[in-house]
C-alpha cells in the first residue's frame, strides 16, 4: 500500500515550503507555502488533497530524514492565526484504554463500585461502532488549547511551572479544515504526542480538564488517503540518551472501541466547531502510558514516538516554564 504524506518545511532563511513524500521518495512542491493553502485549493477545485498535491509542479528532491535531524520540519498543519487552530481529543477510545485509566485512579471496575471511566469505556465498546448511517455512543471529550500550544516534531514540551507531572500519550490525530460553507474536511492523520499531567488527573477525575491544558506535538508527516486499519508503533522515554521505558502501542480502528467517523460526528456536531477556515487537530486516544507503569519523568527526558506507515518519529524533550505571577486587575 502506497504511503502518501505531506510535510511542512522551513529553510534557514525562514522560507516555507511543502514536501510531498511517497514511500521512500520525497520532493518539494513549487509555489506551495503551507498545507492549509493546499487544502483550501483542493476544496475550491473539488479535487482530493492527494490529486491536488500530485498536480503541483515538482521541485527538488529532499531527504526528509536529514531535514528532520536538522530541525527544519514543522508540524504538518498550522494556521497564520493560532486562535483559529483548535486542539481537542477523545479518551477511552482504544481497546485496553480503561485498564490504564483505572490503574491511574486505583478504583474497582465492577458492580456498584464501577468507575465512571470504566462505564464510559464499556458504553463505547457496546455502541462506539454503529452501523452505517447511525449515530453511536458519544465519547469522552476534552479541550487542549489553540494553535499556540502546538509544538513541532522536535521542539521541547514546556510544562507550566505549577505542573505536577509531564507525561506522554502516544496517539494518532485527525487533521481537519472547515470549508467556507461550514463543512469539515478531513485532510489526513498525523502521529502525535498528546502530552498531559497525569498526577493532576489522578488526584481527582474532575481535574481532567486541567490536566489536558498542556502543549501537544505532531509528527512531521500528514498521512493522506485511506489510513491502515491497524497502526503499530513504539513509545519510549530517553534519559541521557538511554531508554528508561519502552512499550509498543496500537491505534487505528481495528484497535479502537469507536470508529473514526463516530468520533468525528460527536466533535463536529457542535456549530462552534464548524467555523469556516478553522483548522482542527483532534487526538483519538491511547491505551499506553508510562505513567501507568509507575514511571516518573524529569526535565531533560525525551519522549520518542514512532509508528509505520509514518517514516519519521515525533521526539520532544521535557522542560519546565519559570514561575510567573498572574495578577488580575480591576478596571
Amino acid at each position: 500500500m502506497t504511503s502518501l504524506r505531506l510535510l511542512q518545511h522551513r529553510a534557514p532563511d525562514g522560507k516555507r515550503s511543502v514536501i510531498l513524500a511517497e514511500d521512500s521518495a520525497a520532493h518539494f512542491l513549487r509555489d506551495v507555502r503551507t498545507v492549509r493553502e493546499l487544502a483550501l485549493q483542493a476544496i475550491a477545485t473539488g479535487e482530493t488533497l492527494a490529486a491536488t498535491a500530485r498536480a503541483c509542479p515538482t521541485g527538488d528532491p529532499v531527504d526528509i530524514a536529514a531535514e528532520f535531524a536538522a530541525g527544519r520540519l514543522l508540524a504538518p498543519i498550522d494556521h497564520d492565526d493560532p486562535a483559529h487552530l483548535l486542539m481537542t481529543g477523545t479518551g477511552l477510545t482504544h481497546l485496553g484504554s480503561a485498564e490504564g485509566r483505572d490503574k491511574m485512579h486505583k478504583a474497582a471496575a465492577s458492580g456498584e463500585h464501577q468507575t465512571d471511566s470504566m462505564r464510559m469505556f464499556l458504553e463505547g465498546l457496546e455502541g462506539g461502532k454503529p452501523a452505517a448511517g447511525q449515530v453511536g455512543q458519544q465519547p469522552e471529550w476534552f479541550y487542549k488549547g489553540d494553535g499556540s500550544q502546538l509544538v513541532g516534531p522536535t521542539d521541547p514540551f514546556t510544562m507550566p511551572s505549577f505542573a505536577q507531572d509531564g507525561g506522554e500519550e502516544p496517539e494518532v490525530a485527525g487533521i481537519y479544515i472547515v470549508g467556507e460553507d461550514g463543512t469539515p474536511w478531513r485532510l489526513g492523520f498525523a502521529l502525535a504526542n498528546e502530552f498531559s499531567d497525569h498526577v493532576t488527573e489522578r488526584h481527582n477525575y474532575l481535574w481532567l480538564a486541567h490536566s489536558k491544558l498542556r502543549q501537544a506535538a505532531l509528527g512531521p508527516e500528514l498521512l493522506i488517503g485511506t489510513p491502515p486499519e491497524s497502526i503499530e508503533g513504539t513509545s519510549r522515554i530517553l534519559r541521557d540518551g538511554k531508554a528508561i521505558w519502552e512499550k509498543p502501542f496500537l491505534s487505528g480502528e481495528a484497535n479502537m472501541s469507536h470508529t473514526i467517523a463516530n468520533l468525528e460526528h460527536h466533535h463536529f456536531k457542535y456549530d462552534l466547531f464548524r467555523r469556516p477556515g478553522d483548522v482542527h487537530v483532534h487526538f483519538f486516544g491511547t491505551a499506553t502510558l508510562s505513567f501507568s507503569d509507575g514511571v516518573k519523568t524529569q526535565e531533560g527526558d525525551v519522549f520518542e514516538i514512532s509508528a509505520a506507515p509514518f517514516a519519521l518519529p515525533v521526539a520532544n524533550p521535557l522542560t519546565r516554564a519559570e514561575e510567573r505571577a498572574v495578577t488580575v486587575k480591576v478596571l
